[in-house]
């Protein structure tokens, strides 16, 4: 049988690692109640969207926060689990929950991705993106939450590795 693919497996945990500061510090923000994230990481939010031109970080609009609950609940306590699956390598039992991950994620993605592109930023109580090159910079940040997921889909559904084989019995 074909060996899993390391290379994308010590990907897969370094972005499964990564993501767990980021939304245990950064993204989950927006839900809590004003004071209680420590100051740094406030300023640390606030700079990244005045830069980036980001105002769904500072000001999400409801659909966005039922995304962050979901970060929050479905794919935060995931992390753990992904990130060793990923390190230890070969781990078969990894891949419905990953497809499952990763298809959740990719639709949230392409709603965010085409609300960058499309969205009127120019009502927003924050600066959003006005032009196009404030757009595109904007989707930079959010795309590699698409592509790895997508590869990582990918991975699952056509690697050998990971694609179940049916034992049959005997007669």
């Amino acid at each position: 049988m074909a060996a899993a693919p390391r290379w994308r497996e010590r990907l897969f945990a370094l972005y499964f690692l990564s993501h767990i500061p980021i939304t245990a510090l950064i993204d989950l923000q927006p839900l809590l109640p004003a004071g209680i994230a420590p100051r740094a990481l406030t300023d640390l939010l606030q700079q990244y969207a005045t830069a980036f031109r980001d105002p769904m970080m500072l000001q999400p609009p409801e659909w966005f926060k039922a995304f962050i609950y979901c970060e929050a609940f479905l794919q935060l306590p995931f992390f753990p689990i992904a990130a060793y699956a990923f390190l230890k390598g070969g781990c078969r039992w990894i891949r419905t929950p990953a497809i499952i991950y990763s298809t959740h994620v990719a639709t949230t993605l392409f709603a965010i991705l085409a609300h960058i592109l499309f969205h009127d930023f120019s009502k927003s109580e924050h600066a959003g993106p006005q032009t196009l090159r404030e757009r595109l910079v904007l989707l930079s940040i959010y795309l590699p939450y698409l592509l790895i997921p997508l590869l990582l889909l990918f991975t699952m559904l056509c690697n050998p590795h990971y694609k179940h084989v049916e034992k049959r019995k005997r007669k």
